[in-house]
């Protein structure tokens, strides 16, 4: 089960299957993304497609007959019109349609009634209806999903077409669980049984020993993982600096290149990046190092790497070098804003902290040290204001907690009131009567953290944690058969015999990237087992903020009191 080959496949029979001649690509805004995740533009090139247009960009355009059009697009309704508007005034030659997902007969009829000149030479679905972000992991790029902590109606519907499309590019008819403390995960089974049932004759896949199964959570359950401050590559970039689509934008660093201002960070297109997503921030800043000493032998030069510092000079140093690494040097200078930010912001301290919240139970050892960074200018408001919600969620029942302490601290600070205010949205959010799992482990034994500092390069440290986000234990607890039926139950009569093999995990209200590293890790070490997980969303700490705001929006606070009730 792979996502991207899935997506990159498609592609590639579209630009194939319309066979030899000059062609352009006609995209909407979505596809347009959709296609950038899995495709270079030198690889599509290769193909001979040599024009990228948007349906929607308006304008006139010249007519080029000599062109073949490929068009991929979302059927939408708005979709459907421009595309009936320029099949009535065709500008290329020839084209050939490929829908995204599921399209209605009435709009093949609309198509059909348009194409007077009968330039259509194709109408075919192809599923690729959802951001590959890698092998094991999608997005529907839907921030904010829930509304009154209900589905926005459009972002049910799209996720309801984003998981069907999974379904189908991989091939699978899955038995559904969800999780039954979740309103919207158990309508969103719902809908979704429903499209398996509406369209049985698609889903009608060669039938496997053990049937695959699409499990569905909800992001409440678990509300401390995209709190967390992150030390692998591919979660501390998207936790700092924000990965949209694959790209990062660097335009804020001081005396930044002009070909540095935004980075495209693909596993697809740059062997570094994909031998590295998940290496921790010590182990990036040696493995660069030694690439340098490398070309240093070849080079036969002696310039000291030492530091982050030196890597950058080194780089300028040694143009060649710049050359010879392909993508190496793009990845000195974002690991070098990284630690840079890491240095200013004391984040190392921070995160220290906050792995202590989210692990143990040593409440006013932590109390102390969360007024103490408060109280510490360095640290950016939103990490103290980060570490104030871990402690409320964690310590919201405990009969001594100063929740209202600390937010009155906070505003001391001067850290502004939609920002406290947060606080009290998250508890409402996530907190203990929102969840129906153990997510601070108070029921077992005090969970003891270890820590190690990588010091093998000075200016890189990494504090390895302990955290491990919530499913990872209910994967677990599924690749073991031991998955309580009470609290995910099947949607529906039938139920897997054996143990699940091919999952689908669906995260309502967005996933993160230390959770896909989690599935990475038990795709690993489980033979046999494949897990495709994907979200409303890849979440950082900032977008997670939006998806609590927009969710509680008319929703009345029961936690406005907060002292322990």
């Amino acid at each position: 089960m792979n996502v991207v080959a899935a997506v990159k496949m498609y592609v590639t029979r579209m630009a194939e299957d319309s066979g030899p001649g000059m062609k352009v690509l006609l995209m909407d805004k979505q596809t347009t993304s959709i296609v950038s995740m899995v495709y270079g533009q030198s690889e599509i090139l290769q193909k001979e497609v040599y024009l990228f247009e948007r349906i929607d960009s308006g304008g006139q355009h010249e007519s080029m007959k000599h062109l073949k059009c490929i068009t991929f697009l979302r059927p939408t309704k708005e979709n459907v019109a421009l595309l009936s508007r320029e099949l009535r005034y065709p500008r290329y030659g020839v084209y050939y349609i490929y829908f995204s997902n599921i399209i209605a007969k009435a709009d093949i009829k609309t198509l059909a009634e348009s194409d007077e000149q009968e330039v259509v030479r194709e109408v075919q679905e192809f599923y690729g209806d959802y951001l590959a972000v890698s092998p094991h992991l999608f997005s529907l790029n839907i921030t904010a999903c829930a509304q009154g902590l209900a589905w926005n109606h459009a972002h049910q519907q799209r996720s309801v077409q984003g998981i069907t499309a999974v379904l189908l590019s991989l091939k699978k008819c899955p038995f559904i669980r969800y999780q039954n403390n979740s309103e919207m995960a158990k309508r969103l089974a719902e809908k979704i049984r429903e499209v398996l049932s509406k369209e049985a004759s698609l889903f009608e896949f060669r039938q496997t020993e053990v049937s695959p199964l699409l499990l569905i959570l909800d992001r409440r359950d678990d509300p401390v993982t995209p709190l967390l401050n992150q030390w692998t590559y591919q979660a501390m970039v998207h936790e700092l600096l924000t990965i949209t689509n694959n790209r990062v934008s660097l335009s804020e660093v001081p005396g930044i290149s002009k070909d540095l201002k935004e980075v495209v960070l693909s596993a697809e297109q740059d062997e570094f990046y994909a031998n590295n997503l998940y290496s921790n921030f010590g182990e990036i800043g040696q493995t660069i190092k030694e690439l340098m000493e490398e070309f240093q032998k070849k080079a036969k030069s002696h310039q000291k790497v030492e530091s982050i510092a030196d890597m950058k000079t080194f780089v300028e140093t040694y143009p060649q070098f710049k050359k010879m690494s392909g993508t190496v040097s793009k990845h000195v200078t974002v690991v070098g804003e990284l630690s840079s930010l890491v240095t200013r912001h004391h984040l190392l301290e921070v995160s220290e902290l906050e792995q202590e919240i989210a692990c143990q139970n040593e409440h006013s050892q932590q109390l102390q040290r969360i007024r103490k960074l408060i109280g510490n200018s360095k640290v950016r408001d939103n990490d103290a204001g980060r570490l104030v919600m871990l402690y409320a969620l964690h310590y919201e029942k405990h009969t001594n907690n100063d929740i209202v302490g600390l937010v009155d601290a906070l505003k001391q600070r001067g850290v502004p009131e939609r920002f406290t205010k947060l606080i009290y949205s998250v508890m409402e959010y996530g907190g203990t009567h929102a969840r129906q799992s153990d997510l601070f482990g108070t029921q077992d034994a005090v969970v003891k953290i270890t820590k190690t500092f990588f010091k093998g390069l000075s200016g890189v440290e990494n504090v390895y944690t302990q955290h491990n986000p919530l499913i990872k234990e209910t994967l677990e607890e599924l690749i073991k058969g031991k998955l309580k039926e009470s609290s995910f139950p099947y949607l529906g009569n039938g139920q897997l015999a054996r143990r699940p093999q091919d999952v689908i995990v669906f995260m309502v209200g967005g996933t993160t990237y230390e959770e896909a590293l989690a599935v990475h890790q038990l795709n690993k070490n489980n033979f046999g087992v494949r897990i495709v997980l994907g979200g409303t969303t890849i979440h950082n700490s900032g977008s997670f903020f939006e998806e609590v705001q927009q969710a509680m929006q008319g929703v009345t606070r029961r936690h406005m009191r907060t002292r322990n009730s």
